[in-house]
């Protein structure tokens, strides 16, 4: 799906799915805003919080479940030709299981797309994609361009899910070439609103990190990842792009940031050992997440800029910061601790430095 001059039309009528959900809900808000769009159609298979309808506006919230015939009558009916699917969800739902999980994800994706490929009116497809894709292992090159693939076969759930609805997606381009199908791989996301795995993982005085390893972690900022979704539906061409911020954040930095204290374990020990250290934020991470903090991934994002016409505001330092400051983290160690080492410190290579 090379980049080109489809789908650069202004979109009229536009369908976002995960509304109840933080993407699929601020982005309805934001398209909402844009005079330009005539229409903005909001489906779920759970109504949004009543702040979230709020802010949402003149945009008209559907209940419906993706993996329901409904859906093929919303989008007929309101003659929709743009869709953005942001509803994949990345690890099972509470009252579900894996199985639930892959249902809600792949199924759901699969019935969108068909409905999408028989839609006479449907000229864009927008889907919300992960780095998920390229996995994590130490084979993995310094920034993975969008023609890489895995190299080595991702074990988590979100990641295979991922993967497939990608590819149903690329099938739904090649079957229907004239609807332009925009895939935005996204690095982690961080942000003082987005409670995602990363600040989930600094949030907790001891941090086990994996010995021998600082994993390097570029990240996406909440707002940029918004606002590149905004992009490609309003006014992005087809392809698959990298989505990422400049720059990387090693995980020790980002826990010194955090006000944590890095503890590093061996690596069979890393989920016995962060269990005891962290509880039950610790069981709660998939595996993607956990290779994550093992080795990290860079994204290459020449494409982003060049054909997708996106520049995020925020580097990885700079969105990391502002979750911190956001999350409002209790430094383990206090600053003025850190002040009194740090004086202490200066007058001892002053003293030093006087006697030579």
């Amino acid at each position: 799906m090379a980049g080109g001059d489809r789908g650069v039309q202004p979109p009229g009528v536009v369908l976002v799915t995960g509304a109840s959900r933080f993407f699929g809900g601020y982005l309805v808000t934001r398209l909402a805003q844009d005079p330009s769009i005539e229409r903005v159609i909001a489906v779920d298979a759970v109504s949004p919080s009543k702040d979230m309808l709020r802010r949402m506006g003149r945009a008209e919230f559907v209940r419906a479940d993706i993996r329901n015939p409904l859906i093929g009558k919303v989008i007929r009916g309101a003659k929709v030709d743009t869709v953005v699917h942001a509803a994949t969800i990345d690890k099972a739902p509470k009252s579900g299981n894996r199985t639930a999980m892959k249902d809600m994800n792949v199924l759901g994706a699969m019935q969108l797309f068909a409905v999408c490929q028989k839609s006479p009116d449907v000229r864009k497809v927008v889907v919300r994609s992960s780095s998920a894709v390229y996995g994590c292992s130490a084979k993995d090159p310094a920034r993975f361009t969008e023609e890489m693939s895995a190299r080595t076969p991702p074990r988590g759930a979100f990641a295979q899910d991922t993967i497939e609805i990608e590819g149903y997606a690329r099938g739904l381009g090649r079957r229907r070439p004239e609807i332009a199908v925009s895939l935005l791989r996204m690095a982690p996301l961080v942000g003082p609103r987005l409670h995602g795995a990363v600040s989930q993982f600094l949030n907790s005085p001891v941090v086990p990190i994996i010995m021998g390893r600082d994993a390097r972690m570029q990240l996406l900022h909440e707002e940029d990842a918004l606002a590149a979704l905004e992009r490609a539906t309003v006014a992005g061409p087809a392809g698959t792009f990298n989505v990422a911020a400049d720059g990387v954040v090693m995980l020790s930095q980002a826990i010194r940031r955090a006000g944590g204290v890095a503890v590093p374990v061996p690596y069979p020990l890393f989920r016995t050992l962060g269990r005891a250290m962290m509880g039950s934020v610790m069981r709660d991470f998939t595996n993607e997440q956990l290779d994550y903090y093992h080795f990290g991934c860079g994204l290459d994002t020449h494409r982003m800029r060049a054909e997708l016409g996106f520049e995020p505001r925020w580097t990885s330092l700079q969105a990391m910061d502002d979750t911190i400051r956001g999350a409002g983290f209790s430094p383990v160690i206090s600053k003025e601790w850190l002040r009194s080492v740090e004086s202490g410190v200066g007058r001892l290579v002053g003293a030093t430095g006087a006697t030579r």
